[in-house]
Formats: structure tokens, sequence, C-alpha cells
């Protein structure tokens, strides 16, 4: 089996996304929050199943925001889902690359996948202790 990356399209955020959130009891983000309306990142597949998720803001600067990762809770093979999530990662930061970025950001909590993103080069900035946002 080969894992394969493709763009999200805008069908994935009600078809897959919005379930996967569910299923890890987080609250997903609105559509609108996403970048490009839920299109600006890349889904791994593993043949037929989706496996994990992510997305790209970008901004003014040379910086690009790497985030919004999210996967397949039902997707019970843990060294592949590993191998997606690397995968889905260094895909996302070669984009960000591509594109003219010169660093990756993101903002995260769970150990296993900060041990990911150092394994890729991302090196630990300063912690935050609130994510503060607002409607405009």
């Amino acid at each position: 089996m080969k894992l394969n990356v493709k763009p999200l399209s805008y069908e994935d955020y009600d078809n897959i996304l919005l379930k996967w959130w569910k299923e890890w009891d987080w609250t997903a983000p609105q559509r609108d929050f996403l970048p490009q309306e839920g299109k600006g990142g890349v889904m791994i597949w593993d043949e037929e199943t989706p496996v994990c998720a992510g997305f790209i803001y970008t901004t003014n600067s040379k910086v690009a925001w790497i985030d919004w990762i999210i996967s397949n809770k039902k997707y019970r093979e843990k060294n592949r889902r590993q191998e997606a999530i690397k995968m889905l990662i260094a895909s996302l930061s070669t984009i960000a690359k591509n594109k003219g970025y010169m660093f990756g950001y993101a903002l995260l909590k769970h150990s296993k996948l900060i041990k990911t993103y150092e394994e890729l080069g991302f090196i630990a900035g300063d912690s935050y202790n609130k994510e503060m946002i607002k409607a405009l």
C-alpha cells in the first residue's frame, strides 16, 4: 500500500474533516477560519482511505503557518499513521518553501505531534499559555 498526497477539496471539510474533529472531541474550526475556505492544505491517503490532513496559512512575511493537523481516528495502522503524519507535515513544508516562504510556524499542544515536528527540523520557540481568537 502506498501513501498519496492530494490537495484538499471543498467537499473534504463536510465529508471527512468535520467527522474527524468530532471523533477526537475537538471543536472544529469554521470553514471560513481555514485557509481557502478549507481547501488550503493537503490530505494523505492510504489507497482509498483518508489518513490525515493539514493546512497552510500564508502571510505577508516569509512565514507560513503549518497547522490544524487532524487524523482519521479509525485508521488503526499505527506505524502507517505516523508515517502519513510525517509525510503530511513534510509535504506542507515543501509546498510553503516552494511558494517562497522561509519559515514554517505551528502552535502545538500534543506531545507526540510536537516530537514529529521536531523530527522534521522544527525547533521549539516560546511556549504559549493561551490561544486568543476574536471574531471581527
